[in-house]
């Protein structure tokens, strides 16, 4: 992480206090992937567009989440079945700030993301309490109806666009943990634009396209559950399972 804090120190600083003005909980997301390779560059370029999140002295924050589904892995093949009005339900750990919540992520069929969470004191292996409540009042489920499936770890950076209302994040050192099975994809850097509205004016969007990066609608949880349930369906997602490995096994970055 050492190379990758050298990367991103040339951003002014903002705060968590700061940053609440731009919590989006009610927003649009467009996401791309990049070998962590092109990372420099890229934010060579955006410098004096965004501020970078600083927690606790860092600019790089551990994420350790996990994710719960049916048994059947409903939520999974909800998305892989290219549905909207879909689920993603976690607790997280934000382990800078030692903080937990439990959260629920709802995309509905216009295309936006709506997000809620309540603080926890810690990731549990069941929904409980007012977890539970949120989760009824939320979701079509019911207490029992979820399992936790796997964990999702990574390393966040999060922007602050300067002029508008705008967050990017970028999430590297990405990381699937089932029982005693591990998976890393290290050379990834899962980049996530989160706007109230879509802004192709936004100075990353515009370095996306400069670069023909295309974005990519498949989830971190939908990814870690291809790789760790090898019987699951994923025939939707075979060609972004493609075009992660041909990105994963790059020898070379893209060209300016």
């Amino acid at each position: 992480m050492e190379e990758l804090d050298k990367i991103i120190q040339a951003f002014q600083p903002i705060s968590l206090t700061e940053m609440d003005s731009v919590k989006l909980m009610d927003r649009t997301d467009t996401k791309f992937v990049f070998h962590i390779r092109d990372l420099k560059k890229i934010l060579d370029k955006i410098v004096g567009h965004y501020r970078a999140l600083e927690v606790e002295g860092s600019r790089w924050s551990p994420y350790e989440t996990l994710y719960f589904d049916t048994p059947k892995l409903e939520l999974y093949l909800r998305h892989h079945n290219q549905k909207l009005n879909r689920f993603k339900i976690r607790y997280r750990k934000y382990v800078n700030s030692n903080l937990h919540f439990f959260e629920i992520k709802f995309k509905n069929n216009k295309g936006r993301t709506i997000k809620k969470r309540i603080k926890q004191t810690q990731i549990e292996n069941d929904i409980n309490g007012n977890a539970l409540q949120l989760l009824q009042t939320m979701t079509p489920f019911k207490e029992g109806d979820l399992k936790p499936v796997l964990f999702v770890n990574c390393s966040r950076a999060t922007l602050v666009n300067i002029e508008h209302e705008e967050r990017l994040t970028l999430d590297v050192k990405l990381q699937f943990v089932k029982n005693s099975t591990e998976i890393n994809f290290e050379p990834l850097v899962i980049a996530e634009l989160k706007q109230a509205k879509v802004n192709i004016q936004s100075p990353f969007y515009k370095l996306m396209k400069h670069y023909r990066f295309r974005s990519s609608s498949m989830s971190k949880y939908c990814f870690g559950v291809t790789q760790l349930f090898p019987d699951i369906k994923k025939n939707n997602f075979k060609p972004k399972i493609l075009t992660l490995n041909k990105i994963i096994h790059a020898t070379t970055t893209s060209n300016e």
